[in-house]
């Protein structure tokens, strides 16, 4: 297999799913593995964590990696006290996430793995253990330079864009994109003209620094959690609707978009019907953006 490549460990939202009805899709929670150069980054330390960690200390060429967080919400980190490696000494774990400083880091790793949570703690942890300081000039991981922003979702949490040579990813697994502007839209009798005018100023430059920051991405793992009509009865709570995923996929022109989070309650077909909406929507748009569905397991060379 090609060196260079990324692996889907945990495609769903919220909690872990393991029903028959769900297994072509996958059950875990999110996980993404990407190795370039005979590196290895990991997106997020959900439930597909623990298959990964399992995977690893199987193996003999490699024993150092950076987890990066999009935020602590429990599906994405709950993956952690069950982590092997970290329980081993031969390894060395970076870990970088939202936070002031590497202690918040480490502050908000370790706190779900105390008691009474959980029986053992993260002092137990045998591996060499790094927390990063943030820096506004992003993270360089071997050949991976990550660089992140803030995306809407409840509390700080980040998207995260990974640059390898001349290939982008950009990976925002917790991201509801028409947040503000269906926010201002539901709310436009309470303000006055010049305030109308001034929330949709604001609602621009927010939707252009979005499309901004994963505009031409050759890869593109996102929210696309809700059909419509969960989306209308779950604003605010942080995650995207697949229309408005696809759509502003199309709008950033990104080549390849993988439709990530996928809602605990919604089987392989409901997905399959929803990837098929998605290939629907760009062809009306006479668009040229692939569409996929991530499911675990699958591995995506590059």
């Amino acid at each position: 297999m090609n060196p260079n490549y990324l692996r889907f460990w945990g495609v769903r939202g919220s909690h872990a799913a393991p029903h028959r009805s769900h297994l072509g899709v996958g059950g875990n929670t999110s996980c993404v593995e990407i190795r370039a150069e005979g590196h290895l980054l990991v997106c997020d330390g959900g439930t597909g964590l623990i298959p990964l960690g399992e995977s690893l200390v199987g193996q003999q060429d490699l024993t150092e990696l950076l987890v990066v967080f999009t935020h602590y919400h429990w599906d994405h980190i709950c993956g952690l006290p069950f982590f092997v490696p970290a329980f081993l000494p031969q390894w060395k774990i970076r870990f970088f996430g939202p936070g002031q400083t590497a202690a918040d880091i480490s502050r908000h790793i370790s706190n779900q793995m105390k008691a009474p949570y959980f029986p053992v703690e993260t002092e137990t942890w045998m591996a060499n253990i790094e927390y990063l300081t943030p820096s506004g000039a992003g993270l360089q991981h071997g050949p991976m330079h990550i660089r992140y922003q803030s995306v809407h979702h409840p509390g700080v949490t980040y998207g995260y864009r990974i640059t390898v040579g001349t290939l982008s990813i950009v990976y925002a697994s917790d991201n509801e994109v028409d947040y503000l502007h269906s926010s201002i839209e539901r709310r436009a009798s309470e303000f006055s003209a010049e305030e109308s005018l001034e929330m949709q100023d604001i609602a621009a430059e927010e939707r252009q620094a979005d499309l901004d920051f994963v505009r031409g991405a050759d890869i593109l793992i996102h929210d696309a959690q809700y059909t419509r009509a969960d989306y209308e009865r779950k604003r605010g709570w942080g995650h995207s609707c697949y229309i408005d995923t696809v759509n502003f996929a199309i709008d950033a022109g990104v080549k390849t978009l993988y439709l990530f989070h996928h809602d605990p309650a919604y089987d392989d077909e409901q997905v399959a019907a929803i990837h098929r909406d998605c290939l629907q929507i760009i062809h009306d748009r006479n668009a040229t953006l692939i569409c996929t569905v991530a499911r675990e397991g699958m591995v995506v060379e590059f």
